[in-house]
């Protein structure tokens, strides 16, 4: 003999095999594992006598992680070999190294103020680079002008010869 189908209010599928309730699973983002089977309450006890509690779910969630801290080694190897003024370059390498081994160890916050020095260092000798690659090019093309206008004053072709009236 069949048992009929009861409905639960807190169940979210049919009452079916030994008035067993299992939920059902939807999916989910999260995929979430499935809930143990409940039990249906007998037909004598009512919800309203039952005491009230709160209940809190907590949900286990895989900790969202911030990407670890930059150490901005490559940068830092490239203004040792380019741009070394004063040893900044040599220094946010030093940093960087530094940052590096913090990292693999661990220690984020640690790595985070040794990246942020070395780029800061990285900044400052880019920074000094070009200023002093643009008063380069400045007193190169100066210069430049200058022994051309006395190359000009000097090698003039008297008149009469090439230029000018005859």
């Amino acid at each position: 003999m069949a048992s009929p189908k009861k409905w639960h209010p807190l169940a979210s599928t049919l009452c079916l095999w030994k008035m067993e309730v299992r939920p059902q699973l939807s999916p989910s983002r999260d995929m979430q594992p499935p809930l143990p089977p409940y039990e249906v309450l007998p037909t004598e006890v009512s919800m309203e006598e039952m005491p009230r509690s709160t209940t809190v779910m907590v949900e286990e969630t895989q900790q969202q992680q911030s990407p670890p801290p930059r150490d901005h080694l490559v940068w830092s190897l490239f203004t040792t070999l380019y741009g070394n003024f004063c040893c900044l370059g040599l220094l946010a390498f030093v940093f960087s190294v530094k940052s590096r081994d913090r990292k693999v160890l661990g220690d984020f916050s640690g790595a985070l103020s040794y990246g942020s020095t070395a780029k800061y260092l990285n900044i400052t000798a880019l920074v000094i680079n070009i200023v002093i690659v643009v008063i380069v090019i400045v007193v190169v093309s100066l210069v430049a002008a200058g022994v051309f206008r006395q190359y000009q004053s000097h090698y003039q072709p008297p008149y009469g010869y090439g230029y000018g009236r005859t």
